[in-house]
């Protein structure tokens, strides 16, 4: 048998456990974003500017790599022993990144902290689903699902915060006592592992999917600004990638125990959710990139202000989230929540694809709360029904995979509407010179700064901010077929009513193998 959790436990108990793994979620979550209005700090004392793109890759590469591993290993030996190693990874990991002395480090040590926030992740949303049934757990999923779309808002503000009044390093040093409290309670409170039974762990599909995986998102992470897009670097990312994606699927055939089991993907339940999970990803990272740069540049504010005028949209996706898992708590079934939090979404990317020089703060926050709505009414509810579907032996590799799914399609996203922006900015600054020479034409786009564009004389800024806005509509424009193609697939997802126990499947609802009730 499977070493897993001993099963429902006392309230109190649940409540507590449950806020630990609400403030580790929340930890790995916001590292991801937080670091992101920090970097030009951190260039300045560390140096090593041609290696900025990496001190986010590294953190995003190693959580997303990790995850499906950390989610196999729960099943095998228990949840508890692998969420606690993940926190004194993610911890470490922050310590050593407080005191780097250069770049390189900085790289390095945000590596082992991604390693241990990927074990964060998948660890608190499958300890939840071994301890809470899947239609009560829809209250608990909605909370999560606030979080993580919440940090994706305050890690901005709060980098910029930390920033602006402290030292860049303590952006690192906050995580210590958060995760210590949560070692703590965890270590107190969440039961051990039942009855352990020796398996063999699949090293070799480990290490394809990571090298598949790195080759992927290095690609889409640094195709365009490290390595040009048709480069010999770029060229080799992609078909290693694509390579070693094959031979993963060839070793998971084979394998024993595979780390992300082929029989999954019968499981229409999670093939559906998924694919849903990419695109949503996709669209989701690949947006809300351009909204503080949008704010920064073309509206002028500091990292701290762009960060507060997100708040509308926070509000949007913690709002939903959590009437969403109230109401699939109290029995509403799950299917119609993605299907209308797709087509909110892709209302909001539409709205946002309006948005110009002169559009006024409040309908710039109804747009965003729009998009937040959205994004909060599909987020967390794949994953519930991804737990309810697949077989509680499978819970960590299930929810693993919808994770992975949807941070492979977020780095996708990012990518991909990143290199649209870079090359629209050159095409519409050439219509709008035709011929002519600024002052800021002397510096590539890419490298605009506030600073150096609020310099230029006013006719000259007001063409370049024009331009600027021109081309981050572009981008929210093709965004929305993007939602359209999320809210296509919302449609494939089957409706398999949840469960009100932690019993198998088969023990009380009876479903072929492909996630369909008999």
């Amino acid at each position: 048998m499977n070493a897993q959790l001993a099963g429902p436990m006392p309230k109190r108990e649940l409540y507590f456990v449950f806020g630990a793994l609400m403030l580790g979620m929340l930890l790995a979550a916001l590292d991801s974003t937080i670091v992101a209005t920090a970097l030009p700090t951190i260039v300045g004392d560390l140096k090593g500017g041609d290696h900025l793109a990496w001190v986010v890759t590294a953190y995003l590469l190693a959580t997303t790599v990790s995850t499906p591993l950390w989610g196999k290993l729960g099943d095998l030996h228990g949840r508890k022993i692998y969420f606690q190693a993940a926190i004194i990874i993610f911890l470490v990991g922050s310590m050593l990144c407080g005191v780097a002395t250069n770049m390189l480090t900085l790289i390095l040590f945000r590596a082992v902290q991604g390693l241990g926030g990927g074990g964060l992740m998948v660890g608190a949303q499958a300890i939840i689903a071994d301890i809470v049934p899947p239609r009560d757990r829809g209250r608990y999923a909605g909370f999560f699902g606030a979080v993580f779309g919440a940090a994706t808002v305050i890690g901005p503000l709060l980098g910029g915060f930390i920033v602006e009044y402290f030292s860049w390093r303590w952006i690192f040093f906050v995580n210590l006592p958060f995760g210590i409290l949560a070692l703590i309670v965890t270590a107190a409170v969440l039961p051990g592992a039942g009855e352990r039974v020796q398996h063999v762990i699949d090293y070799a599909g480990a290490i394809t999917l990571t090298l598949a995986a790195s080759g992927l998102i290095l690609f889409t992470s640094l195709g365009g600004i490290s390595f040009a897009w048709g480069s010999l670097q770029s060229l080799a990312l992609l078909i290693g990638g694509v390579a070693f994606t094959a031979i993963f699927v060839l070793i998971e055939r084979r394998s024993t125990e595979p780390i992300l089991a082929p029989h999954l993907f019968k499981n229409r339940v999670f093939t559906s959710a998924s694919a849903i999970g990419f695109v949503v990803g996709f669209a989701m990272f690949g947006a809300l990139t351009f909204l503080p740069y949008y704010f920064q540049m073309v509206r002028g504010v500091s990292p701290t202000s762009s960060g507060l005028r997100l708040l509308p949209m926070m509000a949007g996706l913690f709002g939903a989230s959590i009437i969403t898992g109230q109401l699939v708590a109290k029995g509403w079934r799950y299917r119609p929540f993605p299907m209308m939090g797709t087509a909110v979404m892709t209302i909001g990317l539409g709205l946002l694809g309006t948005i110009g020089l002169h559009t006024s703060s409040f309908d710039l926050g109804i747009y965003m709360l729009v998009l937040g709505i959205g994004l909060g009414l599909v987020m967390q509810i794949l994953v519930t029904a991804v737990q309810n579907a697949v077989d509680p032996a499978d819970i960590g590799v299930g929810t693993a995979g919808a994770n992975f799914f949807r941070s492979i399609g977020g780095s996708f996203g990012t990518a991909i509407f990143g290199a649209l922006f870079a090359h629209e900015v050159p095409q519409q600054l050439a219509a709008a010179l035709k011929g002519r020479v600024i002052k800021a034409g002397s510096v590539s786009p890419t490298q605009w700064t506030p600073k150096l564009l609020h310099k230029l004389p006013p006719t000259e800024l007001a063409m370049v901010l024009h331009v600027l806005d021109s081309s981050i509509q572009f981008v929210y424009r093709w965004a929305i077929p993007v939602g359209a193609l999320a809210f296509l697939l919302s449609l494939t997802l089957p409706e398999i009513k949840l469960r009100t126990s932690l019993h198998p499947i088969s023990d009380e609802i009876p479903m072929s193998t492909d996630g369909n009730i008999l």
